[in-house]
């Protein structure tokens, strides 16, 4: 029985340890899709400035102009930062938080979002929720292995709990 406990511990530990290895080219993943998504987003709405003050002035936002302007940049400039992984949880609570706004300001998306509990399909079926989802996760999870931070952090010594608990590379045999 002590050999079979033995025999599961060690697969378990195996599989763990690969599937941390998996984790930082998962995130990178997310982070250079996502941050081409919010790029995209926020130079579609500075180069179409008119129609998207048009939109925030229909939702009722304080200065229309200027927060269409805000929202563009923010998204523009933070979609980089997040897809290169430079302050990757500082720029993720910022997009966290512009997405949230995001559902918080159209009336139907509004209503999704007080549905995650009851009606959770309403919720990420909404416009926002890939996007917010997304930021939720690196805020969360950080950048991983292959982002500007950690290797800003790695290489001038930065003590950031996030890199000393990166998974090394071992060889189980």
């Amino acid at each position: 029985m002590q050999n079979m406990l033995s025999s599961i511990r060690e697969w378990y530990g195996r599989g763990a340890s690969l599937l941390a290895h998996l984790q930082s080219p998962l995130l990178l993943g997310i982070r250079l899709y996502w941050g081409w998504q919010f790029m995209q987003d926020g130079w579609g709405k500075l180069h179409n400035l008119d129609k998207v003050t048009e939109f925030f002035t229909s939702l009722a936002l304080p200065a229309p102009g200027a927060t269409a302007f805000a929202v563009g940049m923010i998204e523009l400039v933070g979609g980089i930062l997040f897809a290169i992984g430079l302050g990757s949880r500082l720029v993720s609570l910022i997009l966290f938080l512009n997405m949230t706004m995001a559902y918080l300001s159209v009336p139907d998306d509004r209503t999704n979002f007080f549905h995650v509990f009851s009606k959770p399909e309403d919720f990420y079926q909404a416009s926002p929720y890939t996007y917010w989802f997304a930021a939720l996760l690196i805020l969360i999870l950080g950048p991983g292995a292959f982002a500007l931070d950690w290797i800003f952090a790695r290489n001038w010594r930065v003590q950031d709990r996030a890199v000393e608990s990166a998974p090394k590379l071992t060889v189980v045999r």
